[in-house]
């Protein structure tokens, strides 16, 4: 799931309205409202497509934006991190927005992530029955042959998830080193998705790369690299969603 919830009063401080404190000391006193209803909890949780009051006037929302970001290796997928290592908000400069990833990929795998504040977007490209194709490149230890591979397309039971993909393409064999390099297109993604599947089957993942989701890709970008995505894609990635 997205990191798209945060708590009331750090939305209501960042809105400009307030300190934190103060907006503390608001909600307690019931003069904040969400979606029209008093709340005085301080560990409520809100979203971006919340509507919020405070002392009767109603925040603003903001604009929505869209970013895409060339996740480096040892980096975390998230807004912040209680043990001070990167996270991926730290490679887009300086965002206004609460914007937050759609999604995740592991601390040890690199490529694409989609950031928004865009709840609607974001819930769109990741319901897994819109299947969206996403293609990583593995680089895995040890040699499988096609009737292996081809176990992935059907599944394979990794605790209580059936993991498959959706295809599979060879690109490199090396059989001095004894490794491979394929190409996989998921459509959903769960936890760990593609290294859980190689370890059942027993070729360890090396290296681990999200070259492609929809239509966006990774060229002439760098690790750490980001930008905004133009309106044309913002508007293609709904309709393969919507397909």
């Amino acid at each position: 799931m997205t990191n798209s919830k945060e708590r009331l009063q750090k939305v209501i401080a960042q809105s400009g309205v307030t300190s934190r404190r103060k907006a503390e000391k608001l909600i307690t006193e019931g003069k904040v409202k969400v979606n029209k209803k008093i709340v005085t909890e301080l560990g409520t949780k809100v979203s971006p497509q919340d509507d919020l009051e405070v002392n009767g006037v109603l925040l603003e929302k903001e604009e929505p934006v869209y970013y895409m970001l060339y996740k480096p290796r040892g980096v975390i997928s998230s807004i912040h991190d209680d043990k001070g290592r990167k996270v991926v908000t730290d490679y887009l400069g300086e965002v206004d927005e609460r914007i937050y990833p759609i999604g995740r990929l592991d601390y040890d795998t690199s490529g694409i992530l989609l950031l928004t504040n865009d709840g609607d977007f974001a819930n769109l490209l990741m319901h897994p029955s819109y299947g969206i194709d996403k293609v990583y490149v593995a680089k895995i230890k040890g040699i499988p042959d096609k009737r292996e591979l081809n176990k992935l397309r059907k599944g394979v039971r990794e605790g209580d998830d059936l993991l498959k993909i959706v295809n599979y393409n060879i690109l490199e064999v090396n059989r001095q080193k004894n490794t491979m390099i394929v190409e996989m297109t998921l459509h959903e993604g769960k936890n760990r998705h593609i290294r859980r599947m190689m370890d059942v089957l027993g070729y360890p993942v090396s290296k681990l790369k999200r070259e492609k989701y929809g239509l966006l890709t990774l060229n002439h970008m760098q690790p750490g690299d980001s930008r905004a995505l133009t309106p044309h894609e913002v508007k293609k990635m709904r309709l393969l969603a919507s397909d």
